[in-house]
């Protein structure tokens, strides 16, 4: 009988899966606008006492769903099934794309001992919470929405973390989302002496809420804090935040001119008790280089003559980057080949932290050479295709005009000097015979 229920239960749930995929239509994408339902992934909790007598925490991932609908509806599968009802805040306002751009994860929300009845309609305070986060696959943004549950019963509150409400393969759990947290800037790359503001926006289903926002940076493994404001007391601390912002929700924290100092990951913190959530932004900066060389295009040299030819790469952060000089015909074939003789610089370090680098080599060119091109390519995590700087040699022979001119000078200037000696030397010579 348990095996034909199984069945039975698996040829229905295959013919919803069926019945939802062709309701996507063609494109297999749903609209977030349309948005039902969406599998999750539930990370369950075990907790224990092990043999020394400490509590240890045990991880179990389980497959679910989250599920729009109001209270007493069905669910659509026959596996763990989160049904949020409607409420004052809707995490599917602000969802962009489609469903199948959307990592949905579920985790029990631990309220750090504290004890209290939500102040909305129908809270209980043996209220059991699950926070709902949506990741963009692109990174567009990141959604956690704290989700209240009211069991039948208690189940001896979130003081006792080793009384939790037991949660089966097939348990349905109406729930109803109570606060939301978000950014749509889960990362942000930006350059030297920038002002970018890091997105953090929050809702909650009833007014007048006692809202604490702080933000903090984390570099180094250390912690410092930026900002907080606290609307109980009025009290606020540091700037970057609007407070009249904060009133409506938007915590957003505008930096000042970044700088190398100003990498790391930001943390946008709301709590509203007894419900604790945060937004991590990681902060990175970046700058292209800026390339150049010492020789124009075309550059020329005689036949014997050499020169240091000179890349430079200046202005670039973080740290890496790659410099190679290759040489090719005009045209573009054969393949290039890369230049074995190249010589690098030390890295500069420049006042404002960004870097500079040179790659060199001394061209001491053939005829053979005349009419190749050399190019200088430039690779860096800033940059979406290499920096190429070029230019075209043209090697000429000595200009013999020049030297037939030179010689024929240097002979009528010795035939001068002899002639102008000749004489000298005759009277001499007759000098020397009337002596004798």
């Amino acid at each position: 009988m348990t095996v034909l229920r199984t069945t039975l239960d698996m040829i229905w749930g295959l013919g919803l899966l069926i019945l939802a995929l062709l309701c996507l239509g063609v494109n297999g994408s749903q609209s977030v606008d349309d948005l039902q339902w969406l599998p999750c992934q539930f990370v369950d909790e075990k907790v224990h006492v092990n043999e020394e007598g400490h509590i240890e925490t045990q991880y179990i991932h389980r497959e679910a769903v989250i599920q729009f609908g109001i209270d007493g509806d069905r669910p659509l599968y026959p596996t763990i099934t989160f049904l949020i009802t409607a409420s004052k805040v809707d995490m599917r306002r602000y969802l962009e794309g489609g469903e199948d751009s959307l990592n949905c994860e579920i985790r029990r929300h631990n309220t750090g001992g504290i004890v209290m009845r939500w102040p909305a309609m129908g809270a209980q305070e043996h209220d059991v919470w699950f926070s709902c986060t949506l990741r963009h696959t692109k990174g567009a943004f990141i959604i956690t929405t704290f989700l209240r549950h009211t069991p039948s019963a208690p189940v001896g509150g979130q003081a006792d973390s080793l009384q939790r409400l037991i949660v089966n393969d097939k348990d349905l759990l109406t729930t109803s989302a109570g606060m939301i947290i978000l950014t749509q800037t889960p990362s942000a790359e930006v350059g030297f002496l920038k002002e970018p503001t890091l997105h953090c926006q929050f809702a909650v289903d009833h007014k007048q809420a006692n809202v604490t926002v702080e933000w903090r940076l984390q570099r180094h493994g250390e912690r410092s804090k930026l900002f907080s404001y606290s609307s109980r007391t009025g009290r606020s601390e540091g700037t970057g935040v609007s407070i009249k912002a904060i009133g409506a929700g938007n915590a957003s924290f505008k930096l000042p001119p970044t700088r190398k100092t100003s990498e790391g990951t930001y943390i946008c913190s709301v709590l509203i008790p007894p419900l604790y959530g945060s937004d991590d932004i990681l902060v990175s900066l970046s700058e292209q280089p800026r390339v150049s060389l010492n020789v124009g295009s075309p550059f020329s040299l005689t036949l014997g003559e050499d020169k240091k030819v000179v890349c430079d790469a200046e202005g670039y952060y973080p740290l890496d980057v790659n410099m190679e000089w290759l040489r090719e015909p005009v045209g573009g074939s054969p393949t290039p080949v890369f230049l074995k003789n190249v010589l690098y610089s030390s890295h500069r370090v420049h006042q404002d932290g960004t870097y500079s680098l040179s790659a060199f080599f001394l061209l001491q060119p053939g005829l053979e050479d005349s009419g190749y091109k050399y190019t200088c390519r430039v690779s860096h995590k800033s940059l979406l295709t290499p920096i190429r700087k070029s230019f075209i040699l043209s090697v000429t022979e000595p200009d013999s005009t020049l030297w037939y001119i030179t010689v024929f000078g240097f002979i009528i200037v010795m035939l001068g000097i002899l002639f102008w000696l000749l004489p000298q030397f005759i009277t001499a010579r007759k000098a020397a015979n009337k002596r004798f």
